[in-house]
């Protein structure tokens, strides 16, 4: 179990103008990941390093959207003027989450512009939804050559998160220490004043550390 990756809502500006924001930040460009045929969405992604990325979301007007929960979460996050959405945990086998949370997984894929399809399956985005301080989590069924964090220049790295919630209530959502897949990554917990959730992310970039 291991922090895959963190996810952004696009704003008003869409998903082009919200990467081109957050890559003048950065001093990195986001890559064209392609559409989410099931759940109506499309993203682009910015590889970092410890095979991690930097995942930014926008919903489509497409008929999944309204349907699969990661779109609803995604509009629900967008309408609100778009910004952090969660947090994502990798494992490599999710049958025993899905027994003990009691929920199926469903299966997700895309094609990127080369033609390549990713595949994996995902759980807990109704738990997002409901508690956004709570990651969801994938198992992946792809080539780990072609995962989104592969390929990373290494200039760029999560640092830090700041996370309103309670550790606790995360730990006894993922079955284990909270600790475990944020181990290389520094998070300050913080009492929630409002909704919970990812509050900022800090990065490591080649102009130094830069909060979004």
């Amino acid at each position: 179990m291991r922090l895959d990756h963190i996810v952004f809502a696009a704003g008003p500006d869409g998903l082009a103008g919200t990467t081109q924001r957050l890559s003048a930040l950065l001093g990195e460009e986001f890559l064209d990941g392609g559409v989410h045929p099931r759940f109506g969405t499309r993203n682009q992604v910015l590889p970092l390093a410890d095979h991690t990325y930097f995942e930014v979301v926008e919903v489509l007007d497409h008929p999944a959207s309204d349907k699969a929960p990661f779109g609803q979460a995604v509009r629900a996050r967008s309408a609100l003027g778009g910004g952090w959405m969660g947090w994502v945990v990798a494992v490599d086998d999710i049958l025993p989450l899905e027994e003990r949370l009691g929920r199926e997984s469903v299966n997700g894929n895309r094609h990127r512009p080369d033609g390549t399809e990713l595949r994996w399956k995902q759980l807990g985005v109704k738990g997002l939804q409901s508690d956004p301080q709570l990651p969801f989590f994938v198992q992946w069924q792809t080539d780990p050559a072609n995962h989104p964090g592969a390929g990373a220049s290494g200039d760029t790295s999560l640092y830090s998160l700041e996370i309103a919630g309670d550790p606790a209530r995360v730990t006894d959502w993922l079955g284990r220490p909270v600790e475990e897949p944020l181990q290389d990554v520094k998070v300050e917990w913080v009492a929630p004043n409002g909704t919970p959730g990812i509050v900022a992310a800090q990065f490591q970039t080649r102009r130094g550390l830069v909060r979004i």
